[in-house]
């Protein structure tokens, strides 16, 4: 019952970022139809549908569309659809006879939302590649690490979720409300270069402005200043400290008992290396625990760095509901937050084609044209 109830998305299966983007959409309340082909196509990493995150709150229809059949069946289900997302290398759709051109034809007011790696056009837009060559191009993997080492992987938060999902979101429901306020359907080009290099906006203004080095690990936010970085306590786990305004950095080092220490200044990068020692010494003379007792819920800027399984009993965490389990698997929370129309998760992943019958009743077909297309092995005979 989420505030995008009433709008219909078809997302041609696929790995990483276009499934993450659907995963969003279906959380507000979309009817989210993933397209799922007949047989397994062998990409990614397999995950049994109980623990396909990506895929929950959506239906799957499984469907031939290199078939005539299949094709017009999809095509037919498009005219009725809201948004279309794909993810495929470009001119794969096109193919198949899917490309926007077939699709807004058969829907002036499509939003056709596209997601790829490199873009749609330029010298690499036909070559493979994951979010670590992404990143690794626009600059945000040089940017991540300590120096003197090697850039750090940030798992792929940064290209395949945040650049490309997040951007293909806010892309297609911009396209849609576009559409109702009488403009026409559009594509969506959402590239996971385009959107990591938009999110380096204001790293771009530090560097310019002359506040931010090449180098890594020398900088005030990528762990080059002591007091926005991550310690080893004494029982050989980790907090991460935040006190960059002078204020918090005060109350930390009042709380942490230095405040009357002879320290040098807090933003003369010169210094830094003699904080950061000092900083390292103090937090090893405490377990984490100890630290969370005197730090955590301050202004000090603080917390501690919790693994994936301690986040989840956290108090903070357990209070606001940020993890939530459905037949016994966590799920992080949808969000953000509505005060009036709440997002859910009200299913998990379905196996491949399981919903088909019901998709296509659901979406205006008769049971003989249902029928047929299962007996003709065009769909999923499906669950139903």
């Amino acid at each position: 019952m989420g505030p995008l109830k009433g709008v219909k998305v078809i997302e041609m299966a696929g790995i990483g970022p276009a499934p993450f983007c659907g995963m969003l959409l279906a959380d507000m309340g979309a009817d989210v139809i993933r397209v799922d082909r007949l047989t397994e196509s062998g990409v990614g990493i397999p995950v049994p549908p109980k623990f396909d995150l990506l895929n929950r709150n959506k239906r799957s229809l499984g469907i031939d569309i290199k078939s005539e059949e299949g094709r017009s069946t999809l095509l037919d289900l498009i005219g009725k659809a809201d948004v279309l997302i794909e993810g495929f290398r470009p001119g794969v759709m096109e193919r198949l006879g899917l490309g926007p051109d077939d699709c807004l034809k058969v829907n002036p007011h499509l939003v056709y939302g596209r997601m790829t790696g490199w873009g749609q056009d330029g010298p690499l837009s036909q070559a493979a590649g994951h979010d670590i060559n992404y990143i690794g191009l626009t600059g945000a993997l040089a940017a991540i690490g300590k120096q003197g080492e090697a850039p750090t992987i940030p798992l792929n938060l940064i290209g395949d979720f945040a650049g490309g999902s997040l951007y293909l979101a806010m892309g297609v429901l911009a396209g849609v409300l576009a559409v109702r306020n009488g403009g026409a359907g559009q594509v969506v080009d959402a590239a996971v270069i385009d959107g990591t290099a938009n999110l380096l906006s204001l790293i771009y203004s530090y560097r310019q402005a002359g506040f931010w080095s090449l180098d890594r690990g020398v900088n005030v936010i990528d762990g080059g200043a002591p007091f926005y970085d991550v310690f080893e306590t004494r029982d050989g786990r980790y907090i991460s400290l935040g006190a960059v305004e002078g204020k918090f950095y005060r109350e930390f080092l009042e709380r942490a008992g230095i405040a009357d220490e002879d320290l040098p200044p807090q933003n003369n990068p010169k210094s830094w290396p003699q904080l950061k020692k000092r900083f390292a010494d103090l937090f090893k003379t405490k377990t984490r625990e100890q630290w969370c007792e005197l730090l955590e819920g301050t202004d000090a800027c603080f917390a501690p760095v919790l693994d994936m399984e301690e986040c989840i009993v956290h108090s903070h965490n357990q209070q606001r509901g940020v993890y939530q389990s459905l037949d016994g698997v966590i799920h992080p929370a949808p969000a953000p937050r509505f005060s009036e129309t709440a997002s859910e998760i009200v299913r998990g992943a379905s196996p491949s084609g399981a919903d088909s019958r019901e998709i296509l009743y659901d979406w205006g077909l008769s049971s003989a044209q249902v029928d047929g297309l299962v007996a003709e092995g065009v769909i999923s005979p499906g669950e139903g």
